[in-house]
């Protein structure tokens, strides 16, 4: 069963999501970690830039950047990548890797570029996989259910690949954008199958808007129309969400009483 903590609210989800960081890099300091992107996993960056940490040798995957973008574009996740974990906690840019850094993904999808953006997602593949695999995964859900880009209807065991973003998608992410057309409508993402081969999954969400979306996710039946019901298959998960995020959970008491008890 996935371990689902109930905190107050994001600040003090971002601590615990750090607490188990730090806990992984000081045990390893040659860790890989999986890193999203979005507004969900900053607390968890801000904290972890206020502790005594060394980086300098850890390594990154990201789960998935857009396709169409110009080189350098400010909402490009390598952009946000770089901008708010590389310079916030001291990674090496080096050792930090985003879909498609071979810059493939400054184009529109058609014809030709198609079949390159798909190498691009399996060198990706291969690339975590040489790496020995991502230790712990912080990922956050979309209202719709999706995790990294993995849009509902995405196979169960996807590997890294080019997905089309659902309209709502698109509009939930208008937010950094002038406008919902600006909003790429491609991207590439770590598949599910990817995202479960990860060691360690922290799933982190906060407000009300997620609340249908956590519920289904954790209780609900695991299915592709509900892409993040992928983390029940997982042996090792822990959902940290707030109340609002978690005011859908039949078993919300429970939860909260396995929590208060752990040793």
């Amino acid at each position: 069963m996935t371990e689902v903590v109930i905190v107050e609210d994001a600040e003090v989800a971002g601590r615990l999501a750090a607490d188990m960081i730090e806990h992984l890099v000081r045990r390893n300091p040659c860790a890989v970690l999986g890193l999203a992107t979005g507004s969900t996993p900053l607390t968890t960056y801000r904290s972890l830039a206020q502790r005594d940490l060394d980086f300098s040798r850890v390594r990154a995957f990201a789960l998935d950047e857009y396709v169409g973008l110009e080189p350098g574009h400010p909402q490009s996740y390598r952009a946000v990548i770089d901008r708010e974990v590389v310079a916030t906690l001291g990674l090496d840019p080096a050792m930090v890797r985003v879909p498609g850094d071979d810059g493939v993904l400054d184009a529109a999808l058609d014809g030709p570029l198609e079949a390159a953006l798909e190498a691009a997602a399996d060198r990706y593949e291969r690339a975590i996989e040489t790496a020995g695999g991502i230790d712990l995964q912080i990922l956050g859900i979309g209202a719709n259910g999706h995790i990294g880009f993995n849009e509902p209807g995405s196979s169960l065991a996807s590997p890294t690949r080019v997905k089309a973003l659902t309209r709502q998608t698109r509009e939930d992410n208008a937010r950094f954008f002038a406008s919902v057309d600006e909003v790429p409508r491609h991207c590439i993402t770590q598949g599910l199958g990817t995202i479960l081969r990860a060691r360690h999954l922290v799933l982190l969400a906060f407000g009300d808007r997620k609340a249908d979306a956590v519920a289904a996710a954790i209780e609900g039946a695991v299915s592709s129309s509900t892409p993040g019901s992928v983390v029940q298959l997982h042996p090792r998960v822990t959902a940290i969400v707030d109340e609002a995020a978690a005011s859908r959970l039949r078993f919300a008491d429970y939860y909260r009483e396995a929590w208060a008890s752990k040793p």
